[in-house]
C-alpha cells in the first residue's frame, strides 16, 4: 500500500496492530464491574427516576435511559447483597423487556414506586425516613 509516497509494509503493522487488539481486548475482560450500590441507595435512585418519568421531566430517550439504568443499578444491588424481595424480581422482569413506549415507562413507574415503598417499610419497621409521600 502506498501512503503519501511512502510504501508501507503491512508486515511491520501486523505485530503492532495484533499486539493493541489483544492489550485492549484484555483491558476489557479484566476491568472489574462497578460495585452495586447498598440496596436502600439503590431503590432511592430507583424511585428518583420513576418520579421523573411520571412527571415527563425530560425527553422520552432521556427518562427511558434514566429508568433503565436505574432499575438495572437496583437488579445489581439486589443480587450483589441477597436481596430477594418483590421489588427485585420486578426490576428483574422489567430490566429484560424490549420496546419500552411511554405509557409502559409510566406502569412501570407506578408499579415501582408502589413495590419500593412497601419494602423500604419493611426493612425499616413500617417507616422510610423519608416523610410522607405525595
Amino acid at each position: 500500500m502506498r501512503r503519501m509516497g511512502y510504501l508501507v509494509p503491512w508486515g511491520s503493522l501486523l505485530p503492532a496492530l495484533v499486539l493493541t487488539f489483544t492489550a485492549t481486548a484484555g483491558l476489557a475482560a479484566t476491568t472489574p464491574a462497578a460495585e452495586a450500590k447498598p440496596f436502600a441507595e439503590a431503590v432511592n435512585s430507583s424511585r428518583t427516576a420513576a418520579e421523573a418519568v411520571l412527571a415527563q421531566s425530560g425527553t422520552e430517550h432521556c427518562l427511558r435511559g434514566k429508568l433503565t439504568n436505574a432499575l438495572l443499578g437496583l437488579s445489581s444491588s439486589c443480587e450483589a447483597q441477597g436481596q430477594r424481595s418483590e421489588l427485585c424480581a420486578f426490576a428483574d422482569r422489567v430490566i429484560v423487556t424490549t420496546g419500552w413506549t411511554v405509557g409502559f415507562m409510566e406502569t412501570t413507574a407506578r408499579q415501582l414506586l408502589q413495590l419500593a415503598a412497601s419494602d423500604l417499610s419493611s426493612l425499616s419497621g413500617g417507616t422510610t425516613g423519608s416523610g410522607p409521600r405525595p
